[in-house]
């Protein structure tokens, strides 16, 4: 069976790139940092999508290029990314309130 990111080119994710480890002495501050590091990456790739997808529309709707299906895998791709980080957030707000509603 093909592989699933051959198929639509997306790029492979990787375990360690949504997670990465922290060593047991690391302090709090340290944690932070790279989770701020991991979440702005995160949001960077998610404006690269729209970005590249809004120059390729554009360069259509110019006639710069003529290869619709290559505009229209890059602009599903950045919707797809979009929906995803909107879910992502979403599961995060909604599991901190469930944090916030915990009876200490």
């Amino acid at each position: 069976m093909p592989d699933l990111n051959t198929i639509t080119g997306l790029p492979s994710v990787q375990s360690n790139t949504l997670s990465p480890r922290i060593n047991p002495g690391s302090s709090p501050a340290e944690a932070q940092v790279k989770f701020a590091d991991q979440l702005k990456n995160a949001i960077d790739q998610v404006n690269q999508t729209q970005v590249e997808s809004d120059q390729k529309t554009k360069a259509l709707a110019s006639g710069e290029i003529d290869n619709l299906h290559e505009v229209m895998i890059t602009s599903k791709k950045a919707s797809i990314t979009m929906q995803t980080s909107v879910e992502v957030r979403n599961k995060v707000v909604e599991a901190y309130k469930e944090i916030m509603r915990m009876q200490v």
